[in-house]
């Protein structure tokens, strides 16, 4: 492996963006859907250059370093690695987030969450939410992005995580609370009027693959995924205020199984919601006593 990267940076050293482009790849070709869109955002990474600038001026020629880091970056993720991952960055509501391999990379489909999480609190002045399970820190973060007033926290179990979550809050100037707490048992009596979680939910045997280069903690929601849920419908409603709401996201094929849980435990499904694509993807849950 190491003969082929070195070859690779040899070969592409002062050739022209667009060759080095086309070579890369075709390589991806077989690890990625999206091959030249990825060899794009790598070369503009290893070159320091924005992608804008390499397709505006393709006839530029690669330096030996920016080459062999290019041609280093493609090998990873030729084997797999996430591009978030390679790049150390990616953007979710808007906001640039950095990402390392401690923390689950933020998908699209979560920003449904977000959305859902401020038309529960739309009406209210100064509401506490608290995002469980919070790794980056982009659910709690867009939310307070967009809502100045709310009062914020967000909960890892991962020392690690927090870590990362509190330097993409000091970069964006976002003042929000984190807590290193096992789900909700760090948080004490405290009370929110919203409690939102992207919960580990993928099933054991199904963590493998790309999902291997994420933190399994993040990831493995037990043999029928939904182990975490067991811990939040069980401990979440002793931590809302008397309307709050638990919003969670879920797998696309756990939709009945994650309401029949709740019900058992004492929530009521206020709303479900799919994402973009048409996907199972969000329950609202408000206990049933409410």
């Amino acid at each position: 492996m190491g003969a082929r990267r070195s070859a690779d940076s040899v070969a592409l050293t002062d050739a022209p963006a667009t060759t080095a482009l086309a070579v890369a790849a075709e390589r991806l070709a077989p690890a990625s859907e999206t091959p030249r869109l990825d060899a794009e955002v790598l070369l503009a990474f290893a070159a320091g250059r924005t992608r804008a600038s390499l397709l505006a001026f393709p006839e530029r020629l690669l330096e030996p370093a920016a080459a062999a880091r290019f041609a280093a970056l493609v090998a990873r993720r030729a084997l797999g690695e996430p591009l978030a991952y390679l790049t150390g960055e990616r953007e979710f509501f808007s906001l640039p987030l950095a990402v390392s391999p401690d923390v689950l990379i933020p998908r699209a489909e979560t920003e449904l969450l977000v959305e859902l999480a401020l038309a529960a609190i739309a009406a209210l002045a100064e509401p506490a939410i608290l995002d469980v399970g919070t790794g980056s820190g982009a659910i709690a973060l867009a939310l307070k992005n967009a809502r100045a007033d709310a009062v914020v926290t967000g909960s890892d179990s991962s020392g690690a995580a927090l870590q990362l979550a509190r330097a993409n809050a000091a970069r964006l100037a976002l003042d929000v609370r984190w807590v290193e707490s096992r789900w909700l048992e760090a948080l004490g009596a405290q009370r929110f009027d919203a409690i939102v979680s992207n919960p580990p939910y993928v099933h054991s045997a199904d963590v493998r693959g790309a999902l291997t280069f994420e933190p399994r903690l993040a990831l493995d929601g037990g043999a029928d995924g939904l182990d975490a849920y067991r811990e939040l419908l069980a401990t979440a409603g002793g931590h809302l205020a008397a309307s709050g709401v638990l919003l969670l996201e879920h797998g696309h094929d756990q939709r009945a199984a994650l309401g029949e849980l709740a019900g058992a435990l004492g929530w009521r499904v206020a709303a479900a919601h799919d994402d973009l694509a048409g996907r199972p993807r969000v329950l609202v849950l408000a206990r049933s006593s409410a």
